[in-house]
């Protein structure tokens, strides 16, 4: 840690009031105010010098911004202590020779802390303040449409501001300077072309959605004629610690703690500490430096409440709200929510209760390592006892070689499963599908079943067999489309106890094994990664497969569900 001491006089008030432990942050937040420290007091010996004047050229001009959506909309832009820091080190910082010092900026921060809008005025003043003749600034981001979303908000903000209206042209794609023959764009990696770029300042708002680095390798290259040139990336934490963006994460953390030397790259990283509790409310200004400005305590709490509550948030929360790097996936049902789901019945009492009644099906077949699942969903029952229940009734069978080796390496009790009658082992190495399909059959004939969701993956034979004994069998891909409304819904009807399985052991031991993989809100169920692969899902994935079949069946009338028989697939 750097020593205090007495501060000097350019280092930022921010900064000093971090060092002196005024303001709450975490550890790498405080090593880049130490750099500062640091930098102020030795960078003259490294051909680096600060000038305050152009630090404070920059501050006034965002005076000049306005807001342009929200309950800000209109009013001036006022930066946040942790952004007047940036702008501060970014244009205050000068090298021996000539030219900014910082090329390159490294900044991570939790959603909704405004780093969008704050990126868009470092674009608007490096078109319109920074006095550079013939500037390219541009919004960069995988896709153009991506990188018109901050575009956008810049060019609001210029019809927002009479002193920057008045000198500047806006387009829908384009804000120009003809006092300067300056422009300021939106670029995507999928752009006809990205050759000819002379860049003075690149903006890439969420770096870790960038699937690799060759984007930013083009920008980089192409800010070689410019004496002060700047790309800015700013994001939230991402879920893929191989992706580039972790590896310029790692890079910058390296610079923070000394391991690295590198005077191009400015580095801010608003982040939880290593030992930080994510729930604790006393740390959350350590990821949101605009806690209590642009964000709402009491609105965070909430989302940090229901994090705890469920897995599935508590990966989507802890990344964006807390800014906190998360596997891809993450367990998605909370156990002991599962367990007070048993009901009062044994799965055996549940079939007998449901004699005569409606369900739907879904079947997942595996392979000779897998367990083959199928699970039975009732919707819930017209007695006034069982009003809101969705009951659950499931099978499962795996292959007999091999078996001894796999409870013995792997200390799951299949062999006590098969002893107390939940799982069926088949002769051989495979599974038996003949004999999965008889006892499917034979479940099934005391219900009215209206369909049978099943993966098609080596279920052709299987599926056409029971298409031929009377069940109407739909193929569901297991793709985000079609598996994240019905796991979503599992989820909910076990987090408001809607959900009765009467305790089968072996799909609670499978739904504490089932993760979700999410895409932009939406999730799908995985198994853990390969080094638990004998972790299994089999029975999950079948009542997410019976769940999105009577989501569906619910929906219609009950007339067109019988109607309907054959073939189908979706």
């Amino acid at each position: 840690m750097a020593k205090t001491g007495r501060k000097p006089p350019k280092l930022h008030p921010w900064a000093w009031a971090v060092l002196r432990g005024e303001v709450v942050v975490g550890e790498l937040t405080r090593l880049a105010c130490e750099r500062s420290l640091r930098d102020h007091r030795e960078g003259k010996r490294r051909g680096l010098w600060f000038d305050a004047n152009a630090a404070e050229h920059v501050l006034t001009f965002f005076a000049f911004l306005r807001h342009s959506k929200g309950r800000w909309a209109g009013e001036v832009f006022k930066l946040e202590p942790w952004q007047e820091f940036t702008l501060w080190e970014l244009f205050g910082w000068y090298r021996a020779g000539g030219g900014r010092r910082f090329r390159e900026a490294y900044s991570e921060v939790a959603r909704k802390n405004g780093k969008t809008t704050f990126l868009a005025g470092v674009g608007l003043y490096m078109l319109a303040g920074d006095g550079e003749p013939g500037a390219e600034i541009y919004t960069a981001a995988t896709k153009k449409d991506q990188a018109k979303i901050m575009h956008s908000e810049a060019v609001q903000m210029v019809r927002k501001s009479p002193e920057l209206s008045s000198h500047l042209e806006t387009f829908r794609n384009n804000i120009s300077s003809s006092q300067t023959a300056s422009k300021y764009e939106p670029l995507g990696a999928d752009s006809r072309t990205l050759d000819g770029l002379n860049i003075h300042c690149a903006l890439i708002d969420e770096l870790h959605a960038h699937p690799d680095g060759e984007l930013y390798s083009v920008l980089d290259t192409a800010t070689g004629a410019r004496t002060s040139p700047l790309i800015f990336a700013i994001t939230t934490a991402g879920s893929d610690e191989t992706s580039y963006c972790y590896a310029q994460r790692d890079y910058a953390t390296s610079v923070l703690r000394g391991g690295v030397e590198d005077d191009t790259l400015f580095a801010l990283i608003f982040a939880l500490s290593e030992d930080d509790d994510w729930r604790d409310p006393a740390v959350w200004v350590k990821a949101n430096p605009s806690l209590g400005v642009t964000i709402d305590p009491v609105e965070l709490a909430d989302q940090v409440r229901q994090a705890e509550q469920s897995p599935r948030k508590q990966n989507s929360i802890r990344r964006l709200r807390l800014n906190q790097w998360m596997r891809a996936t993450t367990r998605y049902l909370d156990l002991v929510a599962w367990d007070a789901c048993r009901g009062d019945l044994m799965p055996l009492e549940i079939e007998q209760a449901r004699v005569g009644d409606v369900c739907y099906g879904g079947l997942d077949l595996s392979t000779n390592d897998d367990v083959t699942a199928f699970v039975t969903l009732f919707p819930p029952s017209s007695d006034a006892g069982d009003a809101g229940y969705w009951d659950v009734v499931c099978r499962f069978w795996i292959p007999e070689e091999g078996l001894a080796e796999r409870v013995r390496t792997h200390k799951i009790p299949y062999d006590v499963w098969e002893r107390e009658g939940w799982i069926t082992v088949t002769e051989g190495n495979v599974i038996d599908y003949r004999r999965v399909r008889e006892d499917i059959q034979a479940l099934l004939e005391p219900f009215r079943t209206v369909e049978i969701g099943y993966d098609g993956w080596n279920a052709t034979e299987t599926s056409l067999e029971l298409q031929d004994a009377g069940f109407e069998m739909v193929k569901v891909a297991p793709n985000y489309l079609n598996m994240s409304p019905a796991m979503k819904l599992v989820e909910n009807r076990v987090l408001s106890q809607r959900l009765r399985h009467g305790g089968h052991p072996i799909l609670r031991w499978m739904a504490d094994n089932l993760e979700a993989r999410e895409h932009d809100g939406a999730v799908r169920p995985v198994k853990p990664a390969n080094k638990m692969s004998h972790k299994k899902i089999d029975g999950m994935v079948a009542l997410i497969l019976a769940t999105s079949r009577a989501m569906a069946g619910e929906s219609e009338p009950a007339e067109s569900i019988y109607a309907k028989r054959g073939f189908v697939s979706v």
